[in-house]
């Protein structure tokens, strides 16, 4: 607007400027004051209608508190109500509790009365009985008086007519009694022992048996020399090498001796240690495949089979570990474990011949109650010293309770190693539960390997001791040796003497002859009646 006042200013003359001028403030003047007067207004108006709102919120706040009111009135009034229903519902309850409390009482009241008549009248009846209790404890007095009389004079007249005392009468009958009494007790005594032995031989049996029966283990018979058989008689000479260094390189590496000989197509290695004889026969076996055979190529391949053989022993000894339930074993043990693997004891193998002991020693624990875990432990570990007994001076029990002890064994453990070849008396259930599941671990059929020139000469003599009995018409070794059947002539060894022939039998089998294990000697006695229909 100043911009267009300016401008008109300029565009005319100077009165008229003025008269511009002036018209244009008076414009101004009155666009101001006609504002001012329209603001007003409307603030005026604005204002009536925040009262007029004002006004109605108030009438509506009024309203609702009174609602509110009359609502909270409603409900207070209810609460009361029930409030006082509660009050007189528990106060009629409790009326009634005290109702049914005080007729409960006039009951017992009524009863005690009752029995406090009842009483009287058993009092009465009791001194009644009582007064006639008394007459006849005096009757009775005088009749025992009458009878101490009569016993006295009694034992005055036995004593005259017996010229004994009564002390003396006493210690003779005393002396008689004594007497019966011993033979009784000794008789008992006797029936009670064989009854104990019967049994306890019984239990020992089934015991051994389930034990026996719980237990397969397979055996291999092994012996100190091993075979590799050979793709062809030139490799022989590749084996032996130039002026022999080869085989003398296989010699020194594994520490075995190599027999070479005219036997086509086979070289023998030969050597007592057989983790060095295993060790030998699988390297032969690499470089004969392989074809280059050197010093250098068989030491490179002797080293890397005695490492897979490590290795394989570790984990032999591991497995064995676990199926019998041992943990926490010290790892030059597993190690030593791992090396019965290859070891054997008349042709039984030690590892298995190990693990068969544990689980027998263990069946055995849980039948008598002894502690499964030393007995485990110790079946496990009883022949440990045998991994290194060509190597170490000692018995293998000596050599295995040594290594124990370093490896920090449990002395239980240890006691039961040290005494499982009686080295030491075992003084502990465990240690005899090993002894004895290492005695049947190689007493039973088949466990151990023996020449048949041997087993053929055992058996000849089970068989000569029987027959040098008279009345025996024969015999038969049967079972490996473990049982003797022996027909006897029944026209001179009649059915009771069935029964001492053999108990006589297993006697002299017993003294005369070393076995393993027991034998069973059945005495057999068949009677023929023959006869002919003509």
């Amino acid at each position: 607007m100043l911009k267009s006042a300016s401008f008109l200013l300029c565009s005319v003359g100077t009165g008229e400027a003025i008269g511009i001028a002036v018209g244009i403030v008076a414009a101004l003047v009155i666009g101001a004051v006609a504002a001012y007067l329209a603001f007003r207004f409307g603030a005026r108006k604005k204002l009536g209608s925040i009262k007029e709102e004002c006004a109605r919120l108030l009438d509506s706040a009024k309203s609702n508190a009174d609602t509110y009111l009359k609502e909270a009135r409603l409900e207070i009034k209810e609460e009361q109500h029930k409030m006082r229903s509660e009050l007189d519902k528990e106060s009629r309850e409790r009326r009634a509790e005290l109702q049914r409390s005080e007729n409960r009482l006039s009951q017992r009241e009524d009863q005690l009365a009752s029995r406090e008549l009842l009483l009287d009248k058993k009092s009465a009846s009791l001194d009644d009985r009582k007064k006639g209790i008394e007459v006849k404890e005096q009757e009775i007095a005088a009749v025992q008086a009458e009878l101490s009389h009569a016993h006295e004079k009694m034992l005055e007249q036995l004593e005259k007519v017996a010229q004994l005392t009564q002390e003396e009468a006493k210690a003779q009958l005393m002396e008689q009694l004594l007497d019966e009494v011993r033979k009784d007790a000794g008789e008992k005594a006797r029936e009670i022992e064989q009854s104990a032995k019967d049994e306890a031989e019984k239990r020992a049996r089934n015991i051994v048996g389930q034990a026996v029966q719980r237990c397969a283990v397979d055996h291999s018979s092994e012996i100190c020399v091993s075979t590799v058989e050979l793709p062809g008689d030139e490799m022989k000479g590749r084996l032996i090498g130039r002026v022999g260094r080869n085989i003398r390189s296989i010699e020194n590496c594994t520490g075995v001796d190599l027999i070479i000989d005219d036997t086509p197509d086979v070289v023998t290695v030969s050597a007592f240690d057989p983790v060095r004889r295993e060790v030998a026969k699988l390297a032969i076996e690499r470089l004969v495949a392989d074809g280059r055979i050197h010093p250098a190529r068989i030491e490179e391949t002797v080293e890397k089979v005695r490492r897979e053989l490590d290795n394989q022993m570790k984990e032999a000894a591991e497995n064995a570990a676990f199926d019998a339930g041992v943990y926490g074993l010290h790892p030059e043990v597993i190690k030593l474990l791992g090396r019965l693997k290859y070891r054997t004891s008349y042709g039984q193998n030690v590892l298995k011949h190990s693990l068969e002991v544990s689980y027998l020693a263990g069946s055995l624990a849980t039948e008598l109650g002894a502690d499964f875990k030393v007995c485990r432990r110790a079946g496990l570990l009883h022949d440990i010293g045998k991994a290194v007994d060509h190597e170490v001076e000692g018995t293998h029990v000596s050599i295995g309770v040594e290594l124990l002890k370093r490896f920090k064994e449990s002395p239980a453990v240890i006691h039961a190693v040290e005494a499982h070849h009686n080295d030491v008396e075992p003084t502990t259930i465990e240690a005899i539960i090993v002894q004895a599941a290492d005695a049947i671990s190689g007493a039973r059929p088949g466990a151990r390997r023996e020449s048949i020139e041997n087993y053929v000469k055992r058996l000849e003599k089970i068989e000569n001791v029987a027959n040098s009995f008279a009345g025996v018409e024969q015999s038969f070794a049967i079972q490996a040796g473990r049982e003797i059947r022996v027909m006897v002539k029944p026209e001179e060894v009649d059915d009771n003497a069935t029964m001492f022939m053999a108990k006589e039998i297993a006697k002299k089998l017993e003294a005369e002859l070393d076995y393993p294990g027991q034998i069973k000697v059945n005495v057999i006695r068949e009677l023929r009646s023959v006869e002919y229909a003509k």
